[in-house]
């Protein structure tokens, strides 16, 4: 299993038991997805490893206590302290409406009702305030908060997301 084919599902984040349970820190807003399942991929020194899961229960909403088979001290969840967790791709529910993950999003293209085509999705940067939308057209990165009130439409079968941006705001990157 590849990094590429699966999403980052949370972090391992503390030891829970001297009997080797382990608590991880859900990146998701619905932890309750995710309190039953069979195995998880971990992340050990770049290579994802399955763990099968003997039991798991949430604590404190946002963290799940698991206890995974074979790890069974202190010393074996000292080793997997820090670590990230992945499952693959298919595992997420599907989004409904015009509601849609990251990584699914990556080559659609782009249409403003005013402008019309801007270009293709390269990539989400999401390490600023609001995510922006990063598209290339021909070689000219344009940048587009994805902000709800821009997103008019998205259309999956057809790999397009309509957007409706305040005038002007495509054009700033169009200007030499």
């Amino acid at each position: 299993m590849k990094k590429e084919e699966c999403f980052f599902l949370g972090k391992i984040v503390k030891k829970y038991s001297f009997k080797g349970e382990l608590l991880i820190k859900l990146d998701t807003d619905e932890p309750e997805l995710f309190e039953d399942m069979d195995s998880v991929f971990i992340d050990l020194r770049n290579n994802l490893v399955p763990f099968f899961i003997e039991s798991s229960q949430l604590h404190k909403s946002e963290l799940l206590r698991v206890k995974f088979e074979d790890v069974d001290s202190e010393a074996d969840a000292d080793a997997l302290m820090k670590s990230d967790l992945y499952l693959p791709l298919d595992f997420l529910p599907e989004l409904e409406g015009n509601k849609f993950y990251f990584h699914e999003i990556i080559g659609f293209t782009v249409e403003d009702l005013n402008f019309g085509k801007v270009g293709i999705i390269k990539a989400i940067n999401d390490s600023t305030a609001q995510a922006l939308f990063e598209i290339d057209r021909d070689g000219i990165e344009i940048l587009i908060p994805m902000n709800d009130e821009f997103i008019s439409k998205v259309d999956k079968p057809n790999k397009t997301i309509f957007v409706e941006t305040p005038e002007g705001l495509i054009d700033l990157y169009l200007e030499e």
